[in-house]
Parts: structure tokens; C-alpha cells; sequence
């Protein structure tokens, strides 16, 4: 396979992990995680599913889970044999791993009862999946403009400070933690504990009980993760001039992170309808998982751009 069938196998894996993030968030969303019962892998006994909603939104979800792990797997063979950049197989392996994990989190949610915490991180698993197709995506669309390997070897990058890539992986770091924290409220209907926005139930400072203290520590989270994205975009833009990626994954991180914020506003304002509720969290949850993917990337690229006379690849 040449460079260019890579990317558009990359392309796919990312294509249709978009679909299963957005299968994941909408199973939860309509209450159909048990919409084939307590089975795994079948649905009520059977391969094919009664049509009973619930039963197709899960069985769905569990059909375009199956489908991301096959091209991920296929990602992993292609790389790793006909790309010889340590980056790429290392992006290709982690969606393999963490769509695995993730997938395996689900059946045991579906089998058995579990906590709060352990459905955070069943989301937290899955976003990593879908970082790891981005970065992917991202890593050999950046490849495929070259006109070959030989030359994205030969360029040199102005190189990065170790202090601005200290600051991109502590941002992104914290924003795994605010994410997880953001699924938490979800999952322990703690949405509706602060009403109204920006202030939580007509108070700047509510009173810390049940789920409005859980709701008032995300939107305080949320809001640190915003300063420190707005602190390393401007980084990003005005002292490195000489790498126009850097400059608008930058751009790209503090743009999702700001329309982010306000899908959490929108998703206040729709607690009373239920329709407008599900499309709000689907937008809040793609807003995030693509903020997450661009950091990751972003946090991977000042790494290899640290090093002294870094050139535009990793071995």
C-alpha cells in the first residue's frame, strides 16, 4: 500500500469511529444500554434483534463498535507493514488497544451493574480511541503532503521550548481530567444540579451538596481548562510563526474548547426537552472528544519538535 491508500484507510478508521463516539453517547443519552437485556454479545437470545428502539439503538452501536475495531486492526497490519514511521504504528496500535477496552467496558456494563466512576471511564477509554484515530488521521494526512517519506525526513522545524511543550501536555492532561469528570455529572444525573448559566441556581458560589456540588465542580473545571487552552493557543500563534501547523491546532484547540463551553450552556437550557437534551449532549460530547484528539496531537508534535534539531519524523 503507497502513502496515499494509507490515509484513506486512516480516513475510514476515523470516519467510523466518529460514528461509534457518537453511537456510545446517544445509547446513554435515550436510556438503551440495556436494550438488549443483560446479554453479550447476543440481543434478547438472538443475533437479529426484535425492533423494539432500544434494542436497535444499542445493537446498532454494538454493530458500528465491531466495524472500528476491524479497521483498526486493519490499520495496525497496513502500518506496520508498509510504513516504517514509529509515530503512525504507535497511533494505529493505541485505537486497536483502547477501541478494545472500551468495547470490552461495554459488555461488562451490559452484563453487570456497575458504578458511576467505572461508566466515567468506560467514556474516558473510548475518547482516547477516538484520539488515537485523529492523531492517525491527522499524523498521515501531514505525511501525504510531502511529495514522499524522504522528504517529511529532510524537513527541519523551528524547534520548541521546553516550557510550551510543558504547558501543552499539562493542558491536555487536565482536560482528560475535566472530561472525566464532565462524564461523571452525566452519569450520576448531576446535569440539572446547578440550573441556569453562568450562574448555578442564581448563585455565583452554591450551596456544595449532592449534585450540585458535582455540576459546580465541572463548570469550575471547565472553566481553569479554558484559561490554560486561551494561555497556549496565544503561545502557539504568536512564537511560532515558523510552523503554521502548530499555529492552527492552536487555533483549532481554543475554537472547540470555547463552542464546548457554550454546549454545556445549551445543555442546561434543554434539561426540559428531552429531543433537544440528546442532540445538545451529542454536540457537548463531540466537541470534547475532537478538543481532546487535537491536544493529544498537538502534545505528540511539540514532543518531537523539542528535541535539538528535531526533523519532521520519530523514530
Amino acid at each position: 500500500m503507497n502513502v496515499k491508500q494509507l490515509k484513506w484507510l486512516s480516513y475510514l478508521t476515523f470516519f467510523v469511529m466518529f460514528f461509534a463516539t457518537v453511537g456510545g453517547t446517544f445509547v446513554s443519552k435515550t436510556g438503551s444500554g440495556l436494550g438488549c437485556g443483560h446479554e453479550f454479545p447476543l440481543c434478547h437470545g438472538k443475533f437479529i434483534p426484535a425492533h423494539t428502539v432500544e434494542s436497535l439503538i444499542e445493537y446498532s452501536h454494538r454493530l458500528v463498535s465491531g466495524m472500528a475495531g476491524l479497521l483498526a486492526l486493519a490499520s495496525v497490519i497496513a502500518f506496520w507493514l508498509y510504513n516504517k514511521r514509529r509515530d503512525l504504528r504507535v497511533y494505529a496500535a493505541m485505537t486497536l488497544v483502547f477501541v478494545l477496552v472500551q468495547a470490552t467496558m461495554g459488555a461488562l456494563a451490559v452484563v453487570m451493574d456497575q458504578s458511576s466512576a467505572i461508566k466515567a471511564l468506560h467514556f474516558g477509554f473510548s475518547l482516547i480511541a477516538f484520539a488515537s484515530a485523529l492523531m492517525l488521521a491527522l499524523g498521515i494526512r501531514r505525511v501525504s503532503k510531502s511529495k514522499s517519506i524522504v522528504d517529511v525526513e529532510l524537513v527541519i522545524l523551528p524547534r520548541v521550548s521546553i516550557s510550551f511543550r510543558n504547558l501543552t501536555w499539562v493542558t491536555n492532561i487536565y482536560c482528560y481530567i475535566v472530561v472525566y469528570i464532565g462524564a461523571y455529572v452525566s452519569h450520576t444525573d448531576s446535569s440539572g444540579g446547578c440550573s441556569g448559566w453562568p450562574l448555578c441556581n442564581g448563585e455565583v458560589i452554591p450551596e456544595m451538596v449532592g449534585g450540585v456540588r458535582v455540576a459546580f465542580i465541572h463548570r469550575l473545571a471547565a472553566l481553569l481548562l479554558f484559561i490554560l487552552i486561551a494561555i497556549m493557543a496565544h503561545f502557539a500563534y504568536r512564537r511560532h510563526h515558523g510552523n503554521r501547523e502548530l499555529q492552527m491546532l492552536g487555533v483549532a484547540a481554543v475554537s472547540l474548547c470555547l463552542m464546548q463551553v457554550f454546549s454545556g450552556a445549551f445543555i442546561i437550557y434543554a434539561l426540559g426537552n428531552p429531543e433537544l437534551y440528546v442532540f445538545a449532549a451529542l454536540l457537548h460530547n463531540l466537541l470534547v472528544s475532537s478538543l481532546f484528539g487535537v491536544l493529544c496531537y498537538l502534545s505528540v508534535r511539540v514532543w518531537q519538535l523539542s528535541k535539538p534539531m528535531i526533523k519532521n519524523q520519530t523514530h
